[in-house]
This record gives C-alpha cells, sequence and structure tokens, in this order.
C-alpha cells in the first residue's frame, strides 16, 4: 500500500495544483474510493495534503521525516545511501545494521544507509549511551571494503571530514573535527561518529560507521549534564534544517572520501583532517585502557593516530582512547 502511496504522491507533485481523487484513480486504474486512504497514509508519514469536499487534492507541505523516497530525490551519490532502511524508532541503527551484515551478502550491502528518526538506546565510543532523540540525523553507512585493516580508521577520518564539510558548505558554519570522531562548532559538540569492524585476520567482512548529528534536536530533551557542552544546527543557523537534504549532501561528501581511500590517495584525507582540526597544536589529556598522560598533540599519522608530545619530552602515538583538551 505504501508503494502505491507514494505514486498518489507523484501525481500531486506533477500537478503542481488541486487534483481530483477520480483524476488520480484514472491515471492509477483503480476505484477513486482507494485514493482517501493512500491520502491518509501520506499524511501519517508527514506530508500536508488539502482536501475539499468535492474530492480535490493537493500537496502543501513535504513531510521533514527521512524517507526513502525524499532522499532518493536529493542523492547525488554512485552508490552510497542508494538502499535506506528507515525506521520511525529502534534501539540502534548500528545494532541494526550489525544484524543485515548477518543476515545478508555484506557485497549487497555495500553502501546501505540504516536511518532512524529517533534511537532508544544508542550507543556511542566505549559502550557509552548516545542520547538520541526525534530531530537529528541517526544513521550507520554499511560498507565492504579492500582497505588494509591497519587504515580502516581512516574511514572515521573520512566520515569526519564529510559532516564539517557538509557543515561548512550547507551553513557557512566553522566545523571542526575533535580527534578522534567529534565535529564541533566552537566550543560544542554536533556530531559524533562511531566505527565498528568486523574482521578475519587481514580480511575485511564488512565495516559499520554509525553517524549522530544535532540537526534539530530541542536541546531542553538532553540530560543537563550534555546541554552545557551540545550545540545542534537549529541552534547555530536559527532555522528549521531540511535533514533529508543535509544527509545527502554529507553522503556526498563521504562517498567522495571513501573513493579517495580506496584508491590510495591516503595522504589527501591526512592533510585534510589536518586543515579541519580542533586538537593539532592544543595541550591535551590523553586516557587509554592502560594509561592517561598530558601533552601537545603536534600531528596526525599516515594511519589517523594522533601523535603526542608528552610533558617528559617523549613522543608517543595513540590509535583509541579518551581525549581531553587543556
Amino acid at each position: 500500500m505504501r508503494e502505491m502511496a507514494f505514486e498518489v504522491l507523484e501525481i500531486l507533485e506533477d500537478a503542481g495544483k488541486a487534483i481530483s481523487a477520480r483524476e488520480m484513480a484514472e491515471r492509477l486504474s483503480m476505484d477513486a474510493d482507494k485514493v482517501a486512504p493512500l491520502i491518509g497514509e501520506l499524511s501519517g508519514l508527514g506530508y500536508d495534503i488539502s482536501s475539499t469536499e468535492d474530492g480535490m487534492y493537493s500537496l502543501v507541505a513535504r513531510t521533514d521525516r527521512i524517507l526513502p523516497y525524499e532522499l532518493n530525490k536529493r542523492l547525488r551519490t554512485r552508490f552510497l545511501g542508494k538502499d535506506l532502511r528507515y525506521f520511525d524508532s529502534i534501539p540502534s541503527t548500528l545494532a541494526a545494521a550489525k544484524r543485515l551484515a548477518r543476515e545478508l551478502d555484506a557485497e549487497n550491502l555495500h553502501g546501505t544507509v540504516v536511518v532512524s528518526e529517533q534511537q532508544t538506546g544508542g550507543v556511542g565510543r566505549l559502550g557509552r549511551s548516545w542520547v538520541s532523540p526525534p530531530g537529528g540525523i541517526w544513521a550507520t553507512v554499511m560498507m565492504k571494503t579492500g582497505l588494509p585493516v591497519d587504515r580502516l580508521f581512516m574511514i572515521t577520518m573520512a566520515g569526519s571530514l564529510a559532516i564539517a564539510r557538509a557543515i561548512r558548505r550547507e551553513y557557512d558554519l566553522l566545523a571542526l573535527i575533535k580527534w578522534p570522531n567529534d565535529i564541533f562548532i566552537g566550543s560544542k559538540k554536533v556530531a559524533g561518529l562511531l566505527q565498528e569492524v568486523d574482521t578475519d585476520g587481514d580480511s575485511v567482512n564488512h565495516v559499520l560507521l554509525g553517524m549522530g548529528i544535532n540537526a534539530n534536536v530541542d536541546l531542553s530533551e538532553l540530560p543537563d549534564e550534555l546541554r552545557q557542552i551540545a550545540t545542534t544546527l537549529h541552534e547555530e543557523t536559527g532555522a528549521a534544517i531540511d535533514r533529508t537534504k543535509f544527509l545527502a549532501r554529507v553522503l556526498k561528501e563521504f562517498e567522495l572520501r571513501l573513493l579517495q581511500l580506496e584508491s590510495g590517495q591516503y595522504d589527501t584525507i591526512v592533510s585534510e583532517w589536518r586543515s579541519l582540526s580542533l586538537t593539532i597544536n592544543r595541550r591535551v589529556h590523553v586516557k587509554t585502557m592502560t594509561k592517561s598522560f598530558k601533552g601537545e598533540a603536534i600531528d596526525i599519522d599516515e594511519h589517523g593516530a594522533l601523535v603526542i608530545r608528552k610533558d617528559n619530552g617523549k613522543v608517543e602515538k595513540v590509535i583509541a582512547g579518551d581525549l581531553f583538551q587543556l
């Protein structure tokens, strides 16, 4: 029924004015009394459709949901997002993607995106919860990549660059990247990423990259401790964000950099990341699973590890851990 509802939507879009249920029914080779339930389904998906007593309908406003139909109209990618798995609410897009990877051939899932209007059990780094209310962009990109295992972290770098560049180009905001996986505007976090990898020795089965972007999130819905350190694109621009359009832009930017990685252009990614870094040349406090130390972040190496000159003068590389900028 949903597929037929979107056929009705296409007719409403093409008409650009009020059109009768009878005319729509004739175009779709159905009875006129079947049109009203389809209009009702579209209304339930957030489309504003006006109607008159004599059976005339017109499209007033589009939905603000990230529906496959809407994303496909805006996508300018070769493969990312062409297969969109959409949910109103699920515990986690990352968990849903992992389930898909178990059930289906990873080769056929390359570029698949799982997106949900909200997450009830979103997960961040080190198993921490990720608050994911309505209004954000909560998505996981699925990839079957030929990258060497020691280069896989660069996918997170590519995703960070994609979000930061999309924010800059769409809204002219100075988004920067805080190592290893956060996007900041000014002193506040607007987005984050989480990568999970399934490998078999040197063979990569699949890579999942979760993205959480505070687009139109109501800051009052966040816990008190997060309100002080988080921002949203709506807050920064003063306007409602077209989330579907923005996700399409992020996917385009990400695909570009993913293709650069696949073609071995590692230096290109590292160089661009340096140019948008909020961390390099800053004093930092690093906590890993085994130790904690302070120093100055001086560079990022060819694999994405952060290079730090410790307070004792020694240089150390960190590929994973918590980083606090001092």
